[in-house]
């Protein structure tokens, strides 16, 4: 015992805020001359747990110059102070932390071997303890992509991943409804317009969403623009309470953590596997107590679906992963040829969703008309009155005013609303030539509104002109691009000169 007492004291460091930024990964630095690198075998890269008498962190090691630190110091990255809950100048000791044994799962998924309920619960929880690398959770989602896991695996996965969050539940005896899109839409914000309907008809529906992961803007980037999206599970349910629905940020109310871990890598990697797909839009829907869901599939050339065959596995699979997690799940397939709206990025798709629930003469009716036929859906599900009489239903909400009224109770509910902003950048892209618009091409319209700088900088993206079918004329505007640098919008029309042909255009 006197001897590890001993070791421990030579072992401990003092903590220097290094001043970096490493998402969620925790790394902690150190002197290439450090006693302990070579105490312990430590090198760049390696994996170590770094300890308080609190708390304890396992973060990836870097190796710095020597004049970066000062002698008997230790470098943590922003997220590993965090975590450890320690200041500059608080003493850390340093060890080999344990094997983490999941890993051999996903080395045995390489191989093409099945993942056990098991295996998925012990790779879900270490991730969420942070006992992987940013290296290794990329590992694991590359094993799983490319329709590698089966139906089995999907159920493991999605069950593993509302396991290791909070669950909500509510006391209402009414059933709790809720709906997701695949995606691949610029401007296909119909979520906040779904649920200011659905619940101003009386029905529950706690909306949980994700930032952006590759697209321009996310439901809660939009919302964010317009109230405040971090709330508390105690936050969430009072304001579900008092209006019966919400449209929050799922991240902050710890459902599902460890989509959130995933998506930050998935974003890195641009990939969106349908077996993550699916276990991470379930999870999050399960955690938060909705019970009966309804699944958007847009299908087109440029979305993220791009074949009527595709859609089908994808409701298959959906259906077969729902009823076997107690939920009821509804598919519906809708049109996914071109951009929703007049607006891509988080403050223009805003106004779109503000136009519409005015029932302004500006409004886009392609959005208008796609949310009426979601909530028509819903309102069939929750009363059974078929999609006709639903359609009805929720026209005349939105019509009269109600469906806003609805909103901007949610508003205020979730902390008040707010005014929108303006970017400070614009320039307007106009038509080369005269003829039919055949086609738009939606992954590249979203790079460009990316490169403007959304979803970051909330106010940029752009502002479309024209839409697929639409007759042009020569110098007519298509779209105004807008941004908060000139940097970044300059860097945007730099790759427009390059993809003009993002519109298609059948030359008169």
């Amino acid at each position: 015992m006197e001897s590890d007492s001993k070791h421990s004291q030579v072992n401990q460091l003092k903590v220097v805020d290094i001043g970096i930024s490493t998402h969620n990964e925790p790394i902690a630095y150190l002197r290439e001359d450090s006693y302990i690198c070579r105490a312990e075998g430590f090198s760049a890269n390696s994996r170590i747990l770094v300890k308080t008498p609190n708390c304890k962190v396992i973060a990836t090691l870097n190796v710095v110059d020597c004049h970066v630190l000062p002698k008997y110091h230790i470098g943590l990255s922003k997220i590993a102070l965090q975590q450890l809950q320690v200041l500059p100048g608080d003493l850390v000791s340093l060890q080999h932390p344990a094997v983490v044994k999941s890993i051999s799962a996903v080395r045995k998924k390489m191989f093409k071997h099945k993942l056990t309920k098991d295996d998925l619960n012990n790779i879900i929880s270490d991730i969420c303890e942070h006992r992987y690398s940013d290296i290794e959770v990329a590992c694991f989602l590359s094993v799983c992509a490319g329709n590698h896991l089966n139906k089995d695996e999907i159920i493991g996965l999605t069950m593993a991943m509302v396991n290791v969050g909070e669950r909500l539940t509510w006391s209402a005896q009414k059933p709790v409804f809720d709906k997701h899109c695949i995606g691949g839409l610029p401007g296909n914000r119909t979520s906040p317009l779904v649920v200011s309907i659905v619940s101003a008809a009386g029905h529950i529906m706690p909306k949980t969403s994700s930032r952006a992961i590759t697209s321009p803007a996310g439901t809660a980037d939009t919302m964010d623009t317009l109230t405040h999206v971090d709330l508390s599970l105690r936050d969430m349910q009072q304001v579900v309470q008092d209006t019966n629905a919400c449209l929050a940020w799922g991240a902050a109310v710890n459902l599902s953590p460890a989509d959130d871990l995933l998506i930050r890598i998935e974003k890195a990697l641009d990939l969106d596997s349908e077996g993550q797909l699916i276990a991470s839009v379930l999870s999050k829907k399960i955690a938060a107590g909705s019970k009966h869901i309804l699944i958007d599939i847009p299908v087109g050339p440029t979305a993220k679906v791009r074949s009527q065959a595709q859609a089908n596995r994808l409701i298959h699979l959906f259906t077969d992963v729902g009823d076997a997690c107690g939920v009821h799940i509804r598919c519906v397939v809708t049109d996914g040829s071109k951009p929703i709206g007049h607006g891509i990025g988080p403050v223009e798709e805003a106004r779109d969703v503000l136009t519409v629930l005015q029932c302004n003469e500006t409004a886009p009716q392609d959005l208008r008309q796609r949310a009426l036929l979601l909530s028509a859906h819903l309102l069939d599900m929750a009363e059974n009155c078929g999609i006709e009489q639903g359609l009805e239903k929720a026209e005349l909400l939105l019509d009269t005013g109600k469906a806003y009224q609805q909103f901007k109770r949610i508003l205020i509910a979730q902390g008040g609303i707010k005014t929108l902003s303006y970017a400070r950048f614009s320039c307007v892209q106009v038509a080369k030539y005269s003829g039919l618009i055949s086609a738009v091409d939606n992954r590249r319209l979203a790079r460009l509104a990316k490169l403007a700088g959304a979803p970051l900088s909330p106010g940029a993206g752009l502002r479309l002109h024209a839409n697929t079918g639409d007759r042009i004329y020569a110098g007519q505007p298509l779209f105004t691009l807008l941004s908060d640098s000139q940097g970044e919008l300059d860097y945007a029309l730099g790759y427009y000169a390059d993809n003009a042909d993002i519109f298609s255009v059948k030359r008169e």
